[in-house]
Formats: C-alpha cells, sequence, structure tokens
C-alpha cells in the first residue's frame, strides 16, 4: 500500500515528522460519512466454513498487512458479539 513520509527540517533537525503508513490507511475505522475502510470492506459478507477456526478471515487481514497480529470478533449484524479468536 501506499507509504507517505512528510519532514519539516528547522536548524538542521527534524522539526515535524509525520508518517502514514499502510496499516493507517487499511485498518482505518469507519470515517465521518460511515464508510468502511479498505480492510472492513474486504471482511463484510465473506464466508466463514468452520466459525470456530475462521481461516478465511485470517487470510484477508493479513492479505492487507502480513505482519499484523490480530484478534477476529465475529459479530450479529445488531453488534452481538458471538465469538473471538486471537491470531498470533
Amino acid at each position: 500500500g501506499a507509504l507517505g513520509h512528510w519532514h519539516q527540517i528547522k536548524h538542521a533537525r527534524t522539526g515535524i515528522y509525520n508518517a502514514v503508513v499502510p496499516t493507517t490507511w487499511n485498518m482505518s475505522p469507519r470515517d465521518e460519512q460511515d464508510q468502511p475502510g479498505a480492510a472492513e470492506q474486504a471482511l463484510i459478507g465473506t464466508p466463514v466454513n468452520d466459525p470456530n477456526n475462521p481461516v478465511e478471515l485470517v487470510r484477508i487481514i493479513r492479505s492487507f498487512d502480513p505482519c499484523l497480529g490480530c484478534a477476529i470478533h465475529i459479530m450479529t449484524p445488531d453488534k452481538k458479539q458471538i465469538a473471538e479468536f486471537m491470531v498470533n
């Protein structure tokens, strides 16, 4: 994904430094218009063959950021959590 670095140098020193890394773009929460981030969009509607081993969800998350350790929370449409998995 996109990787951006912005620097402001003052008196031979870094004054301001900002970095926007792929995880920031891809794993972002919903925006002010309730639009989901890229990873959330990819997860919505994904069929899961075995809810006790949701490898499909892990593959999607890791396709956006292979270094990301994650927890998967399976929710109902009314936002009740029905399962949680820790992935290392």
